[in-house]
């Protein structure tokens, strides 16, 4: 039986309960846009700033996960920061050390937390606005529209440490061969998984040996669904998987969503591929498998 988070490290904040004291809060926009692939490897991933500037929740900031919330000159797209300079890009933000932290997107919660899990893996905390943007308009709520006025920098926090919770291709790689403890846990939708869906990446399927278990079907109208009904549908995918799990998707974005579901339910030894499909796929020598009819891999 897992137990869910405790009450101390509440991982989610509703609309309502930010609404009520959200001067208490520092609010973080992550949205990218990112339109569906018209072809097999069709990725167009563009900064959210502009979305942001439309219509954002009063006095929230945004961190742009292409610009200074991603390593700079990466040869993948959303490739985490050092710790260093991912407290660097807090503090340029304006972000201070003993902010409380709420981050939200308008892309069904997968940007906030991808941010999320980048501030959990260096020890900052925050919550992620469930239901995100979608649910705050739904309720009414107040609305700027825009840019605000900067904040000035705030002092860079001392000493982020790496607490491992990501993981690279040599250690997916090992788990894949054998020579590593672990499970691989694909958070993309089944048609994706399968290799029978139009993919942005070089190639379709999904990594050999994965169990599939869909960042979104654990949401219900964009909420994340009760912790009783993500552990039951995770217990399903997950039985007699070995830790860690190593959850994974395209571009290391809709894992993050399913981490932080699984977390929220009270699972543990739970690790994100930064990768994902877009390193994996790149490498025609890396074990690929789909499910279309007629094909057992690829």
């Amino acid at each position: 039986m897992h137990q869910p988070a405790a009450a101390d490290e509440q991982v989610l904040i509703g609309a309502e309960e930010l609404a009520r004291d959200l001067d208490a809060f520092t609010v973080l926009h992550a949205t990218v846009a990112f339109p569906k692939p018209r072809f097999d490897g069709d990725y167009r991933p563009e900064s959210g700033h502009g979305i942001w500037r439309e219509a954002h929740i009063p006095g929230s900031l945004h961190a742009d996960l292409l610009g200074g919330f991603s390593a700079p000159n990466a040869r993948l797209h959303f490739t985490r920061p050092t710790p260093d300079a991912l407290a660097a890009a807090l503090a340029e933000l304006g972000v201070t050390p003993d902010a409380e932290i709420v981050v939200y997107d308008e892309g069904g919660t997968t940007w906030a937390s991808r941010l999320w899990w980048m501030l959990r893996n260096i020890g900052v905390r925050a919550r992620v606005l469930d239901g995100g943007f979608a649910r705050w308009t739904a309720l009414g709520l107040p609305v700027e529209t825009g840019d605000t006025p900067a904040r000035p920098a705030a002092p860079v926090r001392t000493g982020p440490t790496d607490r491992g919770l990501w993981r690279d291709r040599e250690d997916v790689l090992a788990v894949v061969t054998g020579d590593a403890p672990g499970s691989l846990v694909c958070a993309l939708d089944a048609e994706q998984f399968a290799g029978t869906a139009t993919t942005r990446y070089a190639r379709r399927g999904h990594i050999t040996g994965s169990r599939n278990l869909p960042a979104k079907s654990l949401l219900d109208e964009g909420l994340l669904r009760p912790v009783e009904q993500v552990a039951g549908r995770a217990d399903a995918v997950l039985a007699g998987a070995s830790k860690p799990l190593i959850l994974y998707c395209g571009g290391g974005v809709s894992a993050c969503l399913l981490a932080l579901a699984l977390v929220r339910a009270g699972h543990e030894e739970i690790t994100v591929y930064d990768g994902s499909l877009e390193e994996w796929t790149a490498d025609p020598a890396l074990p690929m498998t789909t499910l279309t009819e007629g094909e057992g891999g690829s």
